[in-house]
């Protein structure tokens, strides 16, 4: 796996090694070990997984205490991670990634960051490993279009829950 470090602090960007052959693929998606050798040492509770339709909008959510390990199994998709700690310097910065069924990229987020996606295919299913039990009261939302994020979506009218409409958990 290649570790990458990215313009945001404590968002990596993860490049497994993909074995191909006449018989298909194999992918180490997580090893405890090459993640501990690059200092992250995250222990991982609950995978979970979302299947969105193309033009599907999802956040920007997040909470407090838990660190995700964001990958997309099926289809294509754009991911965006957004610092959401009120108290960081780095409040609003946001980076994004196009993640795909091809690359097998994976993007770790850690805690107090946003993240929301867009299914830019069919279909996507999205992975997550997730270091806490998922809590809805914990949860925060920020629209998908703050203006004080000034996120630049590659769509103009997503699909959206009430929950990403409004910026509110409903």
């Amino acid at each position: 796996m290649n570790f990458e470090k990215t313009g945001l602090p404590g968002v990596w960007l993860i490049k497994p090694y993909i074995f191909e052959d006449f018989r298909g693929e194999f992918v180490e998606m997580y090893n405890e070990k090459l993640f501990a050798e690059h200092g992250i040492t995250t222990k991982f509770v609950q995978d979970d997984i979302s299947l969105s339709s193309k033009g599907t909008l999802r956040g920007i959510h997040g909470d407090e205490n838990t660190v995700k390990l964001v990958s997309c199994m099926v289809g294509r998709m754009y991911l965006v991670v957004v610092d959401c700690d009120e108290k960081s310097p780095n409040f609003g910065k946001w980076i994004s990634f196009t993640l795909t069924e091809k690359s097998r990229h994976l993007v770790y987020v850690p805690p107090k960051h946003g993240v929301g996606h867009l299914a830019l295919t069919d279909r996507i299913i999205l992975n997550y490993k997730q270091s806490a039990y998922y809590d809805s009261k914990g949860q925060f939302t920020y629209k998908w279009d703050d203006p004080r994020f000034k996120i630049w979506w590659p769509i103009k009218n997503p699909t959206l829950s009430q929950r990403d409409e409004s910026g509110h958990y409903v």
